[in-house]
């Protein structure tokens, strides 16, 4: 595969001052709507695969897919594990290619959170990978998981400064009151929160459940040192939203390429939005 570390990317990103889109593939045409829209807008690409896509898919199909689609690719991609619940599946994804991952401790206690990432961050720089770590915990519902509001826990700038420095992670998830899945109001980020963090951290941030926060909210994270931005439940709403007009329109279709090929056209349309919010067209 012609991967790049993701650290390779996002320190441009950190650097100068745009963001990167965290894109997760959940199948095939989420992975070609996804990377053909970063091809035509000439935007660096993190492709992410959580645990729960994986096992849908199948890791020697991930790995497979991800190789075809990016063995001729003019733009660095890097292939991300979206939050990792082991050192375990880590490194099971290290062998099999990935040149990312994420390790999620943020649903234990700070020291054990930090002596889990350690463990992942020795191993990971050892061949390369980047590590993106998280510190607070987001609300919502991912791969069926789900964090109830009054589980969730804002990042505490203080910790922030010294999980970076004691695990010596890449990258650092931070809870600034996004969350993951369909919000049921406005979200509203705490940005005196988000540039008290940045002011303590020297690495690039990340801001998970980006979908449906409106456009200049994130933009407006972007200059607080938020670097990359995951995005999800955006794009399977664009595809499935296009097959159900597809399926009013012409309800006796049964050949899966007349609806999953439109489905794939919406989310290669919402990819090009959200690179353009982010500022990464042209930056590959």
């Amino acid at each position: 595969m012609n991967l790049v570390p993701m650290a390779d990317i996002l320190k441009d990103a950190y650097t100068n001052g745009y963001g990167v889109g965290g894109f997760n593939i959940n199948n095939m045409e989420f992975l070609q709507g996804i990377i053909w829209a970063a091809e035509e807008e000439n935007s660096p690409l993190i492709l992410q695969a959580s645990e729960g896509a994986i096992k849908y898919i199948g890791m020697d199909y991930v790995i497979a897919m991800v190789d075809a689609a990016t063995k001729n690719t003019h733009i660095p991609v890097a292939l991300h594990l979206d939050h990792g619940s082991s050192f375990e599946v880590a490194m099971d994804c290290i062998r099999k290619g990935f040149s990312s991952v994420m390790i999620d401790g943020s649903h234990h206690p700070f020291e054990e959170n930090i002596a889990i990432v350690k463990e992942v961050v020795r191993a990971a720089h050892s061949v390369g990978v980047t590590v993106e770590a998280e510190l607070g915990k987001l609300g919502g519902t991912e791969d069926d998981i789900t964090v109830e509001e009054k589980d969730a826990a804002m990042t505490d700038p203080a910790e922030a400064a010294e999980f970076v420095e004691r695990t010596g992670v890449d990258c650092l998830a931070v809870s600034v009151g996004t969350a993951h899945g369909v919000y049921k109001g406005d979200p509203e980020i705490d940005y005196e929160r988000l540039e008290k963090i940045n002011n303590q951290v020297d690495i690039p941030l990340v801001l998970h459940g980006a979908s449906g926060v409106p456009d200049e909210d994130v933009a407006k994270a972007i200059t607080f040192g938020v670097s990359k931005v995951n995005v999800n439940t955006d794009f399977q709403q664009a595809f499935t939203g296009r097959v159900k007009e597809v399926f009013a329109e012409k309800p006796e279709l049964f050949d899966p390429r007349k609806y999953c090929g439109p489905g794939r056209e919406a989310i290669t349309a919402k990819v090009k939005e959200k690179i353009a919010m982010l500022g990464s067209a042209g930056q590959a």
